[in-house]
């Protein structure tokens, strides 16, 4: 079976899957130049092993509208646009509220001690405005969203047919019906944080006791109830020896997908620029993911290996929004550009855009001119 990416009069992006990996294919007279011209994007495609594959659609990613959808040729539209020089937020991640059962040691979230939430009627204009833009994936994260009543009405709103949703949880709350109560409002993907594969770790990390039973649990349901499931984890020196197991319980639970981001000094961790990932951690991490590819199990998205393709994705892709309204480039980078209570998301975005700071080829927080110029941070 083919499943189309792109197609025009005189072009077309395909792929086929092969031994369990996407093999991308390109047809149409424009065929040999357009192939040079988006190469480094059909790279990302070709090989991989898909999240999963249905009866009439295929799900690259969890992070990434199906294909075929109309959210999917939306996202491709985004992605001509930016080779353009037409930047929109493909992805906006709204904290709609603060409130937190846990006491994570490198929260990104600050410690305003005021528990704001969003209102639900700004959530949803927040998801009118970004959805104008081009937006085709909206993440709804905390604190813990599952604190938040009307969680479901809010995913709900999201009109399917532009953008997927998804969620960031630490499983804290995620029952059985409460994982069927948030299919039948539509998410698309779940996503669950474990910041190692062994208990006692995970639960000092997160800093409460109990919360890994919690995630696995949230994993089940998740899948039980017929949801795509990512597990999320923050990959640093305290973890990156645990590559194996990490993927062993990805596996065992039946997860989809599992995502590594790598960690950012920022939030509660913006002291740590020095305790960032190693060269040697970054190598062993390459390795890991390269063996992965040959197993069976879940599809691996390396993040951190991604953006040495596609460069930093603050305020060129990425948008988030915080519990107070600030607009931010993502959630890693704490400069209000903006506030929702005021300003037009359209209008911080241009203002963002406007910044040569954001077209970065490597992670901005981890940038020491960057911190000492926009924070006033010296290392």
């Amino acid at each position: 079976m083919q499943y189309e990416f792109y197609k025009n009069p005189l072009f077309r992006v395909y792929a086929e899957i092969e031994d369990g990996c996407l093999t991308m294919k390109t047809g149409g007279a424009a065929s040999p130049l357009m192939k040079k011209v988006l190469k480094a994007n059909i790279s990302i495609f070709d090989g991989e092993k898909p999240a999963n594959l249905e009866a009439d659609r295929l799900i690259y990613s969890t992070w990434m509208p199906p294909i075929p959808s109309t959210g999917f040729d939306r996202l491709v539209k985004s992605q001509l646009s930016s080779m353009l020089g037409k930047n929109i937020p493909d992805q906006v991640t709204i904290s709609i509220t603060e409130d937190c059962p846990n006491n994570c040691i490198h929260c990104a979230l600050p410690d305003t001690k005021n528990r704001a939430k969003l209102a639900p009627e700004t959530v949803r204009d927040i998801v009118d405005q970004v959805l104008e833009m081009g937006t085709t994936f909206v993440i709804f994260d905390g604190g813990e969203p599952l604190t938040y009543p009307g969680l479901e009405d809010l995913i709900r709103y999201v009109d399917p047919e532009k953008a997927i949703t998804g969620m960031f949880t630490s499983g804290v709350g995620l029952t059985e019906e409460r994982a069927q109560s948030l299919k039948a409002a539509g998410l698309y993907s779940l996503t669950v944080s474990f910041d190692s594969a062994y208990e006692e770790k995970h639960d000092y990390v997160r800093g409460r006791i109990g919360v890994f039973k919690s995630a696995v649990e949230a994993v089940k349901n998740g899948l039980a109830a017929g949801l795509l499931v990512n597990i999320y984890v923050v990959l640093s020196r305290d973890n990156v020896n645990e590559l194996d197991e990490l993927y062993t319980l990805a596996a065992d639970l039946g997860a989809h997908e599992l995502s590594f981001y790598e960690i950012v000094p920022t939030g509660r961790w913006m002291d740590h620029a020095s305790e960032i990932m190693t060269p040697k951690d970054m190598r062993k991490f390459d390795s890991f993911v390269s063996q992965a590819r040959e197993k069976e199990g879940p599809r691996i998205f390396p993040i951190p290996q991604v953006m040495r393709t596609t460069g930093c994705m603050a305020g060129r892709k990425w948008l988030h929004i915080t519990p107070e309204g600030n607009i931010l480039p993502c959630a890693c980078i704490p400069i209000p550009y903006g506030n929702v209570h005021r300003d037009r998301v359209k209008d911080v975005w241009k203002k963002i855009r406007n910044d040569p700071a954001y077209n970065a080829k490597c992670c901005l927080m981890r940038n020491p001119e960057f911190r000492e110029k926009y924070l006033k941070l010296l290392e």
